[in-house]
């Protein structure tokens, strides 16, 4: 059993290791720190993130260059409504040998990889997204009986055009829940967009390098899970994830009314491995309640419906996440 001595020692060179990893990834994504700090805190916990965007933001360039700077063998697969779950886990062949016999073959797909970039996942149909659900939470496919076992570290990185819902199928809860956060990708300020321009647009571009490599991340992800978290954040995380629950007795009347469904436990396990990744990413040994709040939206956004009555009104449930957790911040403070 590792020292408190060794664990602050083994957390330190990972925080300086994640340093330039971010300094790496943010020469080629340019500004968009918020977005980048997400998902490097996603691939950290070892969960699978789900970006929303506008086409152009540079979801993909961000996908690439994380596939570099954590030295992960990546592949990308265009969703399209004729997409069929074979052309993302492979099928079986029927082969005839030189002697005339005849054995079936099994011709890996694009998700043998450590890095998967399901770009508009959302257009896909359900039968297609289904087919990635085994391999998000278990790391494995089965396919013709036979199970096989997906290359470690495996992490999914989809992207969604949130404007144009034509020819689309919204993921089902089930799937959504899987995704550890979901990012906005927002339009970038004046200064970074003419950054983007100078940079982009020249004979040369910057180019990222390789910090991690798959057995290192996997070592990251471990350390993360030994990273101490205080009594005040765990009580913190389960008031959070309690109070968007309808019908739970700490849910607040506003809740109760604007939300059909709340967050399961997997939601308090994404905000207690996501404080985590946060607190390393900022230099910090531990995780805070700061830390609970700043996560609070990505994690549970996507975990949670509106009634109908809220949906007609327009109400926001980002908006609402916000809210809440301000003033539980606020009460917590009076206290």
């Amino acid at each position: 059993m590792a020292s408190a001595e060794d664990l602050v020692a083994d957390i330190e060179a990972l925080e300086e290791k994640l340093a330039e990893a971010r300094r790496s990834i943010t020469a080629r994504f340019i500004g968009q720190e918020r977005v980048v700090d997400l998902t490097l805190a996603s691939l950290l916990c070892g969960g699978h993130a789900l970006l929303i965007g506008l086409p152009g933001l540079g979801k993909t360039r961000l996908v690439e260059t994380l596939s570099t700077v954590l030295g992960l063998r990546g592949n990308r697969v265009q969703f399209t409504p004729d997409l069929m779950p074979g052309d993302i886990l492979g099928s079986e062949v029927l082969e005839t040998g030189a002697d005339g016999t005849r054995a079936f073959r099994f011709i890996e797909g694009p998700i043998f990889c450590q890095l998967l970039m399901a770009d508009e996942i959302n257009r896909a149909s359900p039968r297609t997204q289904s087919a990635l659900l085994q391999a998000m939470q278990e790391k494995e496919v089965t396919v013709a009986g036979a199970t096989r076992k997906l290359e470690a570290p495996f992490h999914v990185l989809a992207t969604q055009n949130p404007i144009e819902q034509e020819g689309t199928y919204p993921l089902p809860e089930a799937q959504l829940d899987r995704f550890l956060v979901q990012i906005d990708v927002p339009y970038p300020t004046r200064e970074t967009e003419r950054d983007i321009l100078l940079a982009t647009t020249g004979v040369e571009e910057s180019q990222a390098h390789a910090v991690f490599d798959g057995p290192s991340l996997i070592a990251a992800q471990t350390l993360l899970r030994r990273m101490p978290v205080g009594d005040a954040v765990v009580e913190m995380i389960l008031d959070l994830v309690r109070a968007f629950r309808p019908g739970d007795p700490a849910a607040s009347e506003q809740v109760r009314e604007m939300v059909a469904w709340g967050p399961g436990p997997r939601a308090a396990q994404a905000l207690m491995l996501t404080v985590r990744a946060r607190a390393l990413l900022q230099g910090r040994l531990a995780p805070s309640p700061e830390d609970v709040i700043d996560m609070a939206r990505p994690v549970l956004v996507h975990r949670m419906a509106l009634t109908f009555s809220a949906r007609a009104r327009g109400e926001d449930l980002g908006g609402l996440i916000d809210g809440v957790a301000s003033r539980m911040t606020a009460a917590e403070a009076a206290a």
